[in-house]
């Protein structure tokens, strides 16, 4: 009989890329810099690829729910970096088009969040507040409301630490194998 081998749970790395970028995004969104390269980078990298792989592993895995978040936001992240790098040199995103951007993945997000009803706690914070985020980033985008795309920031801030949160938690219990973080 073949020895059965161990999966790992590849959450933890896309949680991981989703919130450290999701903070640094939303600490700029807050106003304590400028949109710069380092968040652009780590939308590319950890953002994005890294959510691109654990989306890969959650669907080989048999996990969709897990293959399509990851893989989604992933995605999302490099085509937040092309929006603002723009490498064709098409017209620049407006306040009305970025708006409608961010609803997309609002109402893309808010079904999600009826999927993770099902999952942890923990699960369901991230993707409550991640919905939130996306809703009050579109408001903000249309109104052209500095004051609302503040406000969302803290939003985007609480969700990234959330997801962080739920990575390290993951880890931790599992290398100790007991409920040492609650999630």
């Amino acid at each position: 009989m073949a020895e059965e081998t161990k999966k790992a749970n590849a959450g933890p790395l896309g949680l991981l890329g989703f919130g450290l970028t999701t903070v640094l995004l939303n600490i700029h969104n807050v106003g304590a810099f400028e949109l710069n390269i380092m968040i652009a980078a780590m939308g590319f990298a950890v953002g994005g690829l890294a959510q691109i792989i654990a989306g890969t592993i959650e669907f080989r895995n048999g996990n969709t729910f897990g293959g399509t978040a990851f893989t989604a936001y992933g995605l999302f992240w490099w085509s937040l970096v092309l929006i603002w790098w723009n490498p064709l040199a098409l017209e620049a995103v407006n306040h009305v088009a970025l708006g409608c951007y961010l609803l997309a993945w609002g109402v893309f997000t808010a079904f999600m969040f009826i999927g993770a009803l099902k999952h942890n706690n923990i699960t369901k914070i991230v993707f409550g507040s991640l919905t939130l985020l996306f809703v009050m980033l579109a408001i903000g985008d249309f109104a052209q409301s500095s004051v609302i795309g503040t406000i969302a920031g803290a939003i985007g801030i609480f969700c990234g630490l959330s997801a962080f949160y739920s990575a390290m938690g993951q880890i931790i219990n599992n290398e100790y194998g007991k409920r040492i973080f609650p999630l």
